[in-house]
Parts: C-alpha cells; sequence; structure tokens
C-alpha cells in the first residue's frame, strides 16, 4: 500500500486532457489524485483513519449547515475541482454558493467541475509536510469566486485562516472556527477534530 505521495511527472506531448484525466481517476478509484498546473499527476495515500473521522467531524457540520442555509452545496473530499490554471484539486471538504454551482452545464457537475469552491478546508495529516499544504491553499486564493480558505494543523493545534488578497491568519488551538461572513453561522466546534 502507498505510503507517501507519489509525483508523476508527464512528458509534454502525453499529458493527458481533461476528460482523459477524470476517465484516468474512474479507472484507478481506489487512488487519491490529483493533477497541478504542470500537468504532474499527484498520488497520495488514502487517508489514515484518525484522519478520516477527523474529515468527517469537519464535513458532517459544514453539510448540516448547508441543508439547514440553503444557498449552496457542501462538498466531500472525494470531489474534483479543476482550477482555472489547469489544476485539479480535492479540498477536503468545500463549499460552492447555488448561483455559481447552477451556472455550470450539466455535463460540467457529472466530471471536475471547472470551478474553484467559494469555501475549502485542508486538514494536515501526521505524515503530511505544511508547507506544501499552505501552497496549495494560496494556490485556491488566486482562483476566481474563492472567497475563504481554513487549513487546519492538527499536528500544531493551529488554524491558518486565508481570504482573497489578505494575509494568512493564524489562530493558536482555538476552540471554535467561525465562517462568518462567507458562511453565515457556521461555527466548526475544534474539539472533534483536535
Amino acid at each position: 500500500m502507498l505510503t507517501s505521495k507519489i509525483v508523476l511527472r508527464i512528458p509534454p506531448k502525453l499529458k493527458m486532457t481533461d476528460d482523459e484525466f477524470f476517465e484516468f481517476c474512474q479507472i484507478n478509484r481506489e487512488l487519491r489524485i490529483e493533477r497541478n498546473k504542470s500537468g504532474e499527476l499527484l498520488i497520495m495515500p488514502p487517508t489514515g483513519s484518525e484522519t478520516g473521522n477527523r474529515e468527517g467531524n469537519i464535513f458532517g457540520p459544514l453539510w448540516v449547515w448547508a441543508e439547514q442555509n440553503g444557498t449552496g452545496l457542501a462538498f466531500t473530499s472525494s470531489t474534483g475541482f479543476t482550477l482555472s490554471t489547469g489544476a485539479d484539486k480535492s479540498p477536503d471538504a468545500a463549499w460552492i454558493k447555488l448561483e455559481r454551482w447552477n451556472a455550470l452545464s450539466p455535463e460540467q457537475k457529472q466530471r471536475f467541475a471547472p470551478i474553484c469552491p467559494d469555501f475549502v478546508v485542508e486538514l494536515r495529516s501526521a505524515s503530511d509536510n505544511l508547507k506544501p499544504l499552505q501552497e496549495k491553499m494560496q494556490e485556491y486564493m488566486r482562483e476566481p469566486g474563492v472567497q475563504l480558505g481554513w487549513l487546519i494543523d492538527r499536528k500544531n493545534r493551529r488554524v491558518y485562516i486565508y481570504r482573497p488578497d489578505l494575509p494568512e491568519e493564524c489562530l493558536e488551538n482555538p476552540a471554535t472556527i467561525s465562517g462568518d461572513p462567507v458562511l453565515p453561522g457556521f461555527v466548526l466546534n475544534m474539539s472533534k477534530i483536535w
């Protein structure tokens, strides 16, 4: 079993189209695959059980809030999105406003939607290095439509808050995190995450 991330560099003449990449991911469903803007494939090991539980403790409250709020849709970590750079990313949890989601065609919604979510969350697992995750969050923040990002570093009990065109904010061991004003009323209880 895969225990660390593998980066596959692809010769330019062999780079996959969006359709080919989607098909590649479908026939390799047991792998967690992302693609960076250079076309390199990032193959990651499955999430450990504890991290998977913590991801659920993030997604569950987000989904409940989204259902009650009704202004957008929540997405799990198995959802791929194609960014404007051509990179394909799968945040650990995400939310998109309905008007942005509804502007996509049915075909776009069936594949890796060509949209960056309004809200993205990345959860650092014990084996993750912080710097690549911070770079990934900065990449999201350069995308049209994104409004808020959280990088949750369980190892150091920190939460990095990202907003477009603003410096990263770091919270030390917060009891809760608020999604206001992007996700009005959404508060994540961190006792279920740490």
